[in-house]
């Protein structure tokens, strides 16, 4: 673990994987130090955002060198479910990556809990990992120049939702229509880091 400073109220911690974030937001989210206002977990990283006038920063990585990570651990932000149309341009190049049927790939994606690892590339865009692995899927090899608002894809072990209509790399399978970021509401995102998510075929 490396703590680096990220501007004078935040820390930045650098971890080896993904797993490591988990273990460690997981531990954070359950026992948050003193004056730490904001966790921010990324695929190596979690930043520690600090109030300096509650605590300063050498108070804030002493606490956190005291924390024992939670592997296998996640933070928990409750269940959302998203009805989705598995329809997608990729859902055909997906199935044969897999070596299963089109119809296959819906109800394995359907089928899957997925948790919010950490969001990011776009506000309101979480990257999802299943329960169980099993969706290491490529990039398409080259990437599209508009991608739907909506639009369901997997990439890389993750899958996610794209928030509104920008270019993309990842592959297609379906859409839903419901919004994951809007400002109107409170929070804007709703797939945030912790929250599980259900696929419901519709």
């Amino acid at each position: 673990m490396r703590v680096l400073p990220g501007g004078s109220a935040a820390l930045l911690v650098e971890v080896a994987d993904l797993d490591a974030v988990l273990a460690l937001h997981a531990a954070l989210e359950a026992d948050r130090p003193p004056g730490v206002v904001d966790l921010v977990p990324a695929a190596r990283t979690v930043l520690l955002v600090v109030d300096p006038g509650v605590t300063s920063l050498d108070a804030v990585e002493a606490a956190l060198r005291r924390v024992t990570p939670r592997p296998g651990g996640r933070a928990d932000a409750g269940l959302v479910e998203l009805p989705v149309v598995y329809d997608g341009a990729d859902l055909a190049d997906v199935a044969a990556h897999l070596r299963v049927a089109p119809e296959e790939v819906a109800a394995r994606h359907a089928g899957t809990e997925w948790t919010v690892a950490f969001s990011g590339f776009a506000p309101g865009f979480g990257y999802l990992t299943p329960a169980g692995g099993g969706w290491d899927v490529p990039r398409r090899p080259s990437p599209r120049t508009r991608v739907p608002a909506g639009a369901v894809a997997v990439a890389g072990g993750f899958t996610g939702v794209y928030p509104r209509e920008s270019p993309g790399g990842w592959q297609l399978v379906g859409r839903t229509d419901i919004a994951v970021f809007d400002l109107a509401r409170d929070p804007a995102a709703l797939l945030r880091p912790g929250v599980r998510v259900r696929f419901v075929p519709c």
